[in-house]
Order: C-alpha cells, then structure tokens, then sequence
C-alpha cells in the first residue's frame, strides 16, 4: 500500500543508488522493475508504479530518510570488529552495556548455564567458534530467547559472538559477526570468564577491560570442533575452511586474498 518494490526501486534509480547498466530476468536494466502489474478485465498489464510514497511511515524517500546513517553499527576496539542491530533496541544509538563475561563454545552450553540459573547476573554472553572457518557460522537463534529472560528479570545483558543472528535481535544487544574469529586467533578467543566487556554503540567502541600487553600474552582458546568438519562430506571443503576470510571481508575462499604493502 506504500508504493511496493516498484516505489523503492523508482527511489534508488532516481537518486543514483542502482547501476542502471545490468541484465536482469526482466531484461536490461531497472526499468521494468518501477513498473506494476494492474488488472484490466481479466488480463494483467504493466504499468508505471508509484512516483511518491503513499505512506512516508513505510516508505520514506533518501531526501528524508529514517535514519541518515542506518540501522546498525560497526562497533570496534581490542576485542575486533562487529555488528550491532540498533534499530531494535530500546535505547538506540544510546545502548550502553558493561558486564562480566561468561564464556560458551555452543548454543548448548548457554542453554545449559540458563536451565541451571547460572546466567542470572548482570552477564555478557560471549559464544565463540561460531564463525565461518570454525563451524560454517549457523544460526544462533536460540540464543535470543535465554538471554532475553535473563533481560526481563533485570540484569545487564548483552552478546557478543562471532556467529550470526539472521533478522531482529529484540530487545538484547548483540555484536555478531565478531572478526577476527575466534577459529582465526582473535582477541574474542583471548576472553575468559569475569572480564569486563563494554558494549558502547554511541562511540561504537566494543572492548574487553583488559590491558592489551596481558591480553596478548593470552593464549588463544582452542575448541573440538570435529563434529562441524566431518560427515555429511564437511572434510571435502577442510581446504577451503582454512582459507576462509572473516565475516567482515565476505566470508569467502574463492576470493581470498592478502594485503600488499
């Protein structure tokens, strides 16, 4: 009722957002994409769609946009590189989170700390090896529903992980796709348990309270994570995995490459 895709698509072109010089299914370039199909007795036919949004709350246009700088923020500092959802945060750009950390190597392990209230405190949750040279980087949606009780009961909650959660986050901040990974000698493999961990998504700043000479003298955690690399033919790819970039350079072997001084 907006304007649909054929709206948004109109928008990008005409503030020069979309490379108009492309093959697409629908032939070359956009310009049927700013179309829609309208019934006329009984056949469709297309038709040029929307020029201006018919509801600014859906739609908004780039001139005057939701938000100028988007929903999401890199958050950086000695733990690495991360993502932090802020569209769907209580406080925003405001989020502030500063807690202990307690350390998992699985979804299963912050399952098991919730059931047995070991989680009940004001807690960042760090899960590591959950990225792409560790484990393929799955889904962590379980995680969303423990700590967002542990939230609803009071405490300082916050994630900090180097998996992925696809779409919302509610109302729990997390910094995902932690780079570099834990699998690839990151400082989030240097955590251990009760180091403070500050989450500032105003100075988008992501940091573990430990002096950085200590923390380098850390050696890295290490994990079993032979069930994510054999059966089901996971060992064919094992070259592949040791060549994988971190989630922040695209997550690919195909396009590995090294920086030339």
């Amino acid at each position: 009722k907006a304007g649909g895709m054929a709206l948004l698509v109109r928008e990008l072109m005409d503030n020069g957002m979309l490379h108009e010089d492309v093959l697409t299914v629908a032939g070359h370039g956009f310009g049927r994409y700013m179309e829609q199909p309208v019934l006329e007795g009984d056949r469709a036919v297309w038709k040029d769609g929307p020029a201006e949004s018919l509801d600014p709350g859906t739609i908004a246009t780039v001139s005057e946009p939701f938000d100028p700088v988007g929903g999401t923020r890199i958050l950086t500092g000695n733990i690495g590189r991360a993502v932090m959802k802020i569209s769907a945060l209580k406080d925003g750009e405001n989020t502030y989170v500063e807690a202990p950390a307690m350390v998992f190597h699985s979804q299963k392990e912050l399952e098991d700390a919730f059931h047995s209230d070991k989680l009940d405190r004001d807690v960042v949750a760090v899960v590591r090896f959950q990225g792409p040279r560790a484990n393929g980087m799955p889904e962590l949606h379980k995680l969303i529903m423990f700590l967002t009780i542990i939230m609803q009961r009071g405490f300082k909650t916050g994630l900090v992980t180097d998996g992925r959660l696809s779409g919302a986050s509610g109302t729990v901040p997390f910094a995902i796709h932690c780079s570099p990974e834990a699998a690839a000698g990151g400082n989030i493999a240097r955590i251990k348990d009760g180091d403070v961990i500050v989450m500032d998504a105003k100075n988008r700043s992501l940091q573990v309270k430990v002096d950085d000479k200590e923390l380098a003298k850390r050696p890295c955690a290490t994990a079993d994570l032979s069930t994510s690399h054999f059966g089901l033919g996971r060992q064919i790819f094992a070259a592949l995995r040791k060549e994988q970039l971190g989630a922040d350079q695209g997550a690919s072997a195909i396009f590995a490459y090294t920086h030339e001084d």
